[in-house]
């Protein structure tokens, strides 16, 4: 049986996705080798490293976007058919992803964006607005916190700050009931106060009993939040670290080592070279 054979609200599994032994190559560039990652339930996972290590690639993969050369990937321990697995099977399987680059109709009402391709509909067939706006503006107030801030699901997404943008984007995956949700770089080019903001929304991620992966190149948010990080090196997991193993500043030494000469120092207890 295949994941996409599978109900998605199963109960009995360990790990959101799984990845083993996971590699992919165009021509003779190597994107991605022997990826072995596994994400858990209930946790965020930071996957960290310098532009052009594979995060993006490896994302790509476990959501359906490409098709590694070699490797294995389980979702909630069953394995995928590749021949079967895409982006509308992830996301019947209840992964979504937030990327950093704009994902929202700026002229669109907020309500709109929130069920842009996934529209509530009555017995006719027909859109029902009254419903999709009621639902917008409860999770604006009840699961995303706008309150008093002249903020409903008839604003335009234009008038949105950066920060409020990401957290109708993160809204969205977690209505839709996402068992996983991966956010690319959220935080990128936001104002501090923004940043703020975008990272209490990803600490609900985590309240609501969800996973997430979150590609960051801000260490100190990342370190923040993340339960574990992962970081990738030229297309390899080259450190698996626990939360707390490693300070800030000893992980951007180490980071620092992995650009200057192509392997790093040896690092702390719990990671994994």
């Amino acid at each position: 049986m295949t994941a996409s054979d599978a109900a998605p609200a199963t109960s009995a599994w360990r790990h959101i996705v799984r990845a083993q032994g996971i590699s992919l190559s165009y021509g003779k560039i190597r994107a991605l080798s022997s990826i072995d990652l596994a994400i858990g339930r209930n946790e965020i996972v930071g996957l960290i490293g310098d532009n052009g290590a594979g995060k993006s690639t490896l994302i790509k993969v476990l959501t359906g976007v490409v098709r590694p050369s070699t490797g294995k990937l389980f979702i909630r321990d069953k394995e995928v058919d590749w021949r079967r697995f895409s982006v509308r099977e992830a996301h019947r399987l209840r992964f979504e992803t937030v990327y950093q680059e704009k994902s929202l109709g700026e002229k669109q009402p907020l309500w709109r964006n929130f069920f842009v391709g996934r529209q509530i509909t009555n017995r006719f067939g027909f859109i029902n607005v009254a419903e999709e706006r009621r639902i917008a503006n409860d999770i604006l107030k009840h699961q995303l916190g706008f309150r008093g801030e002249g903020i409903d699901a008839d604003s335009l997404i234009a008038k949105l700050s950066g920060g409020e943008r990401q957290g109708v984007a993160i809204g969205r995956a977690m209505y839709f009931e996402s068992d996983l949700i991966v956010l690319d770089e959220p935080t990128v080019a936001l104002a501090i106060s923004e940043v703020r903001k975008v990272l209490d929304f990803v600490r609900s991620i985590k309240e609501s009993g969800r996973a997430c992966i979150y590609i960051e190149h801000n260490l100190a948010h990342v370190h923040e939040l993340a339960d574990r990080l992962v970081v990738l090196d030229r297309g390899r997991i080259v450190a698996d670290i626990k939360s707390g193993e490693m300070s800030l500043e000893e992980l951007t030494r180490y980071l620092i080592s992995l650009q200057q000469s192509g392997h790093g120092p040896a690092p702390v207890a719990g990671t994994r070279t």
